[in-house]
């Protein structure tokens, strides 16, 4: 891309996934944060924005009203920044399967799990119980299907005897950071993309549990 890729992060929490990209565009990921949108006012995410200067937005739910109602104006929130990426950051919110096709291809999610184990919430004591040995992180496009998408990269973490939940967690926190960035970098270089629901790195498929060098 000869222009920098405009990038907006959807987040709910702390944004430490957020910082990590915020650093790694710092150093050059040929991508531009132009706004940072929270569904919760009081999401630390959005100081960390303000520190970077970042545009922030909020878009709160309101009471009673339905996901598409909702979705239609986190639409109008998002489209204010024409970007090119949008990356949800620990977004906790179920998108429509109407905003998701809008972004098609444009749009990817980190999902603490080596998917497709363990879609959805509570991934960490999952593993757990489930005496897995390994447990991590994914990054994939977002398609309607929740946590369905194509894998783009997955980072592996061990599990081992006497983890909790908080402790696994720190561990697999450690690795998003390394690999958000990296994804957001290989989009922004137009080297990344989706193509009739497969991913894709320098025109080479990627499998399906993600990017695996050599």
């Amino acid at each position: 891309m000869s222009s920098s890729c405009r990038v907006v992060v959807l987040i709910s929490g702390n944004g430490s996934n957020l910082q990590a990209i915020i650093d790694g565009c710092d150093d050059n990921l040929n991508a531009d944060i132009v706004g940072v949108i929270s569904n919760k006012p009081d999401a630390y995410g959005l100081i960390r924005a303000h520190h970077s200067e970042i545009d922030t937005s909020c878009v709160i739910a309101y009471k009673n009203e339905s996901r598409s109602e909702y979705d239609s104006r986190l639409l109008a929130a998002v489209n204010k920044y024409q970007p090119d990426l949008i990356v949800l950051a620990g977004f906790m919110r179920i998108l429509t399967d109407e905003f998701v096709s809008q972004f098609l291809g444009k749009m990817i999610n980190i999902h603490p799990s080596l998917l497709p184990k363990y879609t959805g919430l509570n991934t960490h004591q999952r593993a757990i119980d489930a005496g897995d040995l390994e447990h991590g992180a994914s990054v994939h496009f977002v398609i309607p299907q929740l946590d369905a998408g194509p894998v783009i990269l997955q980072a592996k973490v061990p599990v081992y005897t006497g983890d909790d939940a908080t402790v696994l967690a720190e561990r697999v926190h450690e690795q998003e950071h390394a690999i958000y960035p990296l994804v957001v970098k290989w989009f922004s270089l137009g080297r990344l993309k989706m193509l009739e629901g497969k991913a894709y790195l320098d025109g080479q498929l990627i499998g399906p549990s993600g990017y695996a060098p050599d």
